[in-house]
């Protein structure tokens, strides 16, 4: 399905793309936003980094705020900034809290009604919407990809990573969910997007469960700032992370940054660290 441009606007050089489009796995109307760089061109497709945004967000979050741009129109690397959730499915209690249902898919294709029905943002973040990127916009390189993402969105970034071993050249992640089974927002989450039941499926969906799992290498940066009250309140879990890397004698860095928060003020302070971070694999 080809997009709708809403708005083209200057960027860095650059230029962002405010996209819609009809999406079959969400069964829905899709919003994201594109950065093309200054340098991409159809004789020279730029490489892609797609950013994951955290609870409550949309496509916009990241685009206008995080700061990402700079650095993108600097190396010549494409973002994508998609949507946090499918939109207006009517779906009996999608609305009522800021951690479930709308704004807050997870990145996971949900198994249990009524949210099976168009909650599929695993397979639209890995599917459908980089083959419909692809295919209409010849200045993007569908070969080199890599992913990064904040707390939920950081969670995205790395269980997409972990569970499709060639898929994206790097990932990176802002205070990841790095355990949702063991915290509270991954543990409603699931709950209702698999069903209490259904404990095995959360693993799958885990990203300190995954990464012993994984069959190659790894050279994963987070960042989590150590103001952050949902850090504080065990939602990230980045230390079960890393004593999941050194089990398995995977490269991780965790760097806590020393009193910031989990704002888009910390995001955007580091941005600049995690697109260099993708330039050295998209670029190499």
């Amino acid at each position: 399905m080809s997009f709708e441009t809403t708005a083209t606007i200057a960027s860095f050089g650059g230029k962002l793309l405010k996209l819609a489009h009809q999406a079959k796995s969400t069964s829905c109307l899709m919003k994201l936003n594109l950065y093309l760089p200054p340098s991409a061109s159809s004789s020279k497709p730029a490489p892609v980094l797609f950013y994951l945004a955290g609870l409550t967000c949309t496509g916009d979050n990241g685009a206008e705020k995080g700061f990402f741009q700079a650095k993108a129109s600097e190396k010549g690397i494409a973002v994508v900034y998609p949507d946090t959730s499918p939109r207006g499915l009517n779906i009996a209690g999608e609305d009522d809290s800021y951690d479930f249902g709308s704004g807050a898919g997870f990145y996971v294709d949900a198994t249990k009604e009524p949210y099976s029905k168009g909650y599929k943002m695993q397979s639209y973040i890995t599917d459908e919407l980089p083959k419909a990127l692809f295919a209409e916009f010849k200045e993007l390189d569908s070969s080199r990809v890599s992913i990064t993402g904040h707390s939920m969105g950081g969670h995205g970034a790395l269980t997409l990573f972990l569970k499709n071993p060639g898929m994206f050249k790097s990932v990176s992640a802002f205070a990841p969910i790095t355990n949702p089974v063991n915290c509270p927002w991954g543990q409603k989450a699931f709950a209702g997007y698999f069903g209490e039941e259904e404990k095995s499926k959360w693993s799958e969906h885990d990203a300190t469960e995954l990464l012993p799992k994984y069959p190659d290498e790894t050279d994963i940066l987070i960042d989590v700032g150590t103001g952050d009250n949902f850090y504080k309140q065990g939602q990230l879990l980045p230390e079960n992370f890393e004593k999941a890397a050194k089990s398995a004698g995977k490269g991780v860095k965790v760097r806590y940054q020393d009193g910031y928060d989990h704002s888009y003020f910390f995001i955007s302070t580091f941005a600049g660290d995690h697109v260099e971070h993708a330039a050295k694999y998209l670029l190499a």
